[in-house]
């Protein structure tokens, strides 16, 4: 009997149909899960975009929540739905929505550095610090950047106070120079950051990203992740059941649940099932936040 697969998006069912064997690498593929919250992150993302660019003092905002949570996700979204092109004329690329990642050991140099790099300027012959920024913002203009993207804010806190504020003072310069907002994501840390300029603080709105709970909206995401997941018989991954079980596993992190579920899997899938229950949840390869965390909290003490 053929089966129909009515539970599958329809880009899955083919990937479905192939040997077990070959569908054994497919479980851990990267997938945009167009969930509520995302969702809203996006269209506030793209307000910013199209009201913001341009004003004297332009709103920014904040996307904060827990590691592993989708914060990155969200923003690689973003960069695909607004990508560089080449300008008519053919003689430099425009970047709409310029992203950068906060390093660990940033400083105003270093971040100047990361600017003229993701706008594929070669940085080696440029080493004073001023000259580094002027470019920066010269080649940003050119480019017709209408937005920076700043990712991992929270690494800022890993430098001195001194350091930390005299980033938080160049991202503030570069949105009032510019006229451009800024969109910044990162933990809990990253707001704390924040706060040592006011001035900045004030200008960001925070956007939440909390855990995911044992409710109705965690059962839809979970009903989108079983689309994806090239199994052919439906496992009911939203009901409260296997539901409750996952959020319980995974703390409730989106980034863990993706990993939970290619684990069970491909688990489900070696023993010739091809449906996600309970027991391969529990059985699978996964461990869950809570158990990594007492593992390197017992290494540390012995």
């Amino acid at each position: 009997m053929v089966r129909q697969m009515n539970h599958l998006h329809p880009d899955t069912r083919h990937v479905a149909g192939l040997p077990a064997e070959e569908r054994l690498g497919h479980f851990g593929d990267d997938r945009w899960i167009g969930y509520t919250r995302a969702l809203d992150a996006l269209a506030r993302m793209g307000q910013l975009l199209a009201t913001q660019a341009g004003r004297i003092r332009p709103r920014n905002m904040l996307v904060v929540g827990p590691s592993n949570n989708g914060k990155s996700t969200i923003a690689e979204k973003f960069m695909r739905q607004h990508p560089r092109r080449t300008a008519v004329e053919g003689d430099r690329q425009i970047f709409s929505v310029l992203s950068v990642q906060m390093p660990s050991d940033a400083t105003v140099g270093r971040f100047h550095a990361l600017l003229l790099d993701s706008l594929g300027a070669p940085v080696g012959q440029t080493r004073a610090v001023d000259r580094r920024g002027a470019l920066a913002r010269k080649l940003m203009r050119t480019c017709e950047v209408r937005m920076l993207l700043v990712d991992e804010l929270h690494n800022l806190l890993c430098g001195p106070v001194s350091r930390q504020r005299e980033l938080l003072g160049l991202l503030r310069y570069l949105g009032n120079d510019l006229r451009i907002p800024i969109v910044a994501l990162g933990t809990r840390d990253a707001y704390l950051a924040l706060r040592l300029d006011d001035q900045l603080e004030n200008r960001f709105q925070p956007f939440l990203l909390p855990r995911w709970r044992d409710d109705a909206e965690t059962g839809r995401l979970l009903a989108s992740f079983e689309s994806v997941l090239p199994l052919r018989e439906p496992s009911g991954l939203g009901l409260h059941e296997l539901r409750s079980l996952i959020v319980s596993r995974t703390d409730g992190l989106i980034g863990e649940i993706h990993q939970l579920l290619a684990a069970a899997s491909v688990h489900a899938l070696s023993i010739g099932r091809e449906c996600i229950t309970a027991d391969d949840i529990v059985s699978c390869s996964f461990e869950a936040p809570a158990y990594r965390r007492q593992i390197m909290e017992r290494e540390l003490r012995s």
